[in-house]
């Protein structure tokens, strides 16, 4: 998969990709993710060869406040 210069024209622009032992998993935290941020959600997943699990992207938006209003910090996550 290609990151274009669109998905990082600007501060707080970023692309994650999560990989998790299994689809599932990755799909869930990257779905979490969009809850918390404007995000693309996940992306079809995809297997690396000679590497372990599933990996999902999604690109996501963190200049604006964080969608339940709050913020980041110890324990939030």
């Amino acid at each position: 998969m290609k990151i274009s210069a669109e998905h990082l024209s600007e501060p707080g622009l970023v692309v994650i990709d999560i990989t998790a032992a299994d689809e599932a998993t990755a799909t869930r935290a990257a779905t979490a993710l969009g809850e918390r941020w404007l995000s693309s959600g996940p992306s079809s997943p995809w297997h690396t060869p000679g590497q372990a699990g599933v990996t999902v992207r999604a690109y996501a938006d963190l200049r604006r406040t964080p969608l339940n209003g709050g913020s980041f910090g110890p324990g939030t996550c």
